[in-house]
């Protein structure tokens, strides 16, 4: 378990990392990475009950990452997790490396194929029903992104889940309002989100997702009510920790020139001075 500040720096080790990793590969979903770093931190370092050494155990925690095109930020959080070498990020996007654009089974600490858009949310919810019905004491948790809610099989997987009463479920919408053509009320309007989810059988919890406290306390409150999936509501911005990333529907695929690069490495060391 890490301290708030510890997980504050945390994030920002990530996102350096990530950038990194993506100018290296010159392709990466560099928005979408930005804005869930500190959901994966949290349920990383300080929630799922996984590590290497556990992750062939059946009681482990699952997790699904359903935005599967934002998989660097994944990546990150798994090398330094221990799931594998660090050194083997820098392979991402090469010939014959299994660190491809989105996740794979052949990468460690990986439990499901996923960037098909919708497909994350029915994989997590048979694998809770899964737990259910073999009495095992698992909890599984998947990360979708806002525009991936245009998909309707999100829709129907929770249908499933509310009625087999999957509290042992946690859905994350990572809400960041942007998709890769613009603002998703602008795309295909999904508000009054919350009520949707709501109508649908959620238990819901809004939440500052860039918020590493407040993840921490949503996170802890699960199940948020008994017989209810949970759906935390984490409302992020895209591209968090860099200005001029932040909020640009442009940067939702976009590698940092050598110049911007510098500025983005140059804002992030200013932010872990003010940490100290």
């Amino acid at each position: 378990m890490l301290t708030d500040v510890e997980l504050k720096a945390k994030s920002i080790e990530y996102r350096e990392t990530i950038l990194r990793i993506i100018k290296q590969a010159r392709a990466g979903h560099t928005g979408g990475d930005l804005s869930s770093v500190d959901i994966l931190n949290v349920l990383y370092n300080n929630i799922l009950r996984v590590s290497p050494e556990t992750f062939a155990d059946p009681d482990r925690d699952r997790y699904v990452q359903s935005k599967g095109h934002s998989v660097e930020v994944l990546y990150t959080v798994l090398a330094d997790r221990g799931f594998f070498p660090a050194q083997e990020l820098d392979t991402l996007g090469q010939y014959q490396s299994h660190f491809i654009g989105h996740p794979t089974r052949s990468v460690p600490g990986i439990e499901q194929n996923t960037g098909a858009l919708g497909h994350g949310l029915a994989v997590a919810v048979g694998m809770a029903l899964a737990a259910k019905l073999d009495r095992r004491s698992y909890r599984v948790y998947t990360l979708i992104g806002d525009g991936e809610l245009d998909e309707g099989s999100n829709w129907e997987a929770s249908l499933a889940a509310s009625h087999y009463k999957l509290d042992n479920l946690t859905v994350i919408i990572d809400r960041n309002g942007l998709q890769i053509t613009g603002r998703t009320e602008d795309v295909n309007p999904l508000e009054p989100l919350a009520d949707k989810f709501r109508a649908f059988g959620y238990a819901v919890w809004e939440v500052d997702g860039n918020d590493t406290q407040a993840l921490i306390d949503a996170f802890s409150r699960t199940p948020f009510e008994t017989g209810k999936p949970n759906l935390v509501l984490a409302h992020t911005i895209k591209g968090k920790g860099v200005s001029f990333i932040e909020n640009a529907a442009k940067w939702h695929h976009r590698v940092p020139t050598d110049e911007e690069y510098a500025i983005a490495q140059r804002e992030l060391q200013q932010a872990r001075e003010q940490l100290s």
